[in-house]
């Protein structure tokens, strides 16, 4: 009996640019109006927590009231009829793939509605705002929350489980990202060395071409759907 192919996917910011979200890596610099060094690194942090914690509570109501699109929801369907396996990696930062119904989901870069506490590792999750008078409820500190987000300067989550699931990929799907930023840009190298079939989904087609078997450019919401219905068979 033929194995039925397990399935990587990596998706980038420019899933959710369909769905209304600002794009991470803009050619002025500026995400959502702020130079990215301020809130997005470990410096930024270290030099203004308050500020920082202020600009990703100030995104939250954006991030919470966003729906997924059409191709989200396509991604969820695809984990649901799929006989394999589907993990879905993802660099952003929203919860769009978790409200179209996906479950196999790994943040890579973190969660806009999680907060680590920098005293005992705890996660807090909440949509309220994080700030200095936050209390920890498991060791009690006040005001020593950062947003779990990885900053510029930190390592990306769930490596080893990326590393696992990457070399037993038969199909890696990239959807949406940039290919510039390593090491997730460099998934693709890996997935093709332990032999999986590589697609690229994207408005364009990426610096990192060489690796992918097939490009299919254009909106993922219109490119991605009729794939999926066509995978399923």
């Amino acid at each position: 009996m033929n194995k039925v192919p397990d399935i990587f996917i990596l998706t980038g910011a420019g899933i959710s640019a369909e769905s209304g979200l600002a794009t991470f890596r803009a050619q002025n610099g500026l995400w959502n109006n702020h130079k990215v060094e301020d809130v997005a690194s470990v410096e930024g942090f270290a030099k203004d927590p308050d500020y920082v914690r202020a600009f990703y509570n100030g995104l939250k109501p954006e991030v919470q009231k966003a729906e997924p699109n059409a191709a989200h929801l396509c991604l969820a369907k695809l984990e649901k009829l799929w006989k394999g396996n589907v993990n879905i990696i993802t660099q952003n930062v929203d919860t769009l793939h978790e409200k179209a119904g996906s479950k196999n989901v790994w943040h890579i870069h973190g969660r806009i509605d999680e907060a680590l506490c920098l005293s005992c590792g705890y996660v807090l999750n909440t949509w309220q705002d994080v700030n200095a008078q936050t209390l920890c409820p498991h060791c009690q500190t006040k005001g020593n929350f950062k947003p779990n987000i990885v900053f510029f300067g930190e390592n990306l989550q769930y490596m080893d489980t990326v590393e696992r699931l990457l070399r037993t990929a038969d199909l890696f799907i990239s959807i949406g990202t940039s290919g510039v930023v390593y090491p997730a840009a460099g998934f693709v190298q890996t997935a093709k060395y332990y032999g999986a079939r590589t697609l690229e989904f994207n408005l364009e087609t990426t610096s990192n071409n060489f690796y992918f078997d097939k490009h299919i450019t254009g909106k993922c919401t219109e490119t991605l759907p009729p794939f999926i219905t066509e995978l399923l068979g």
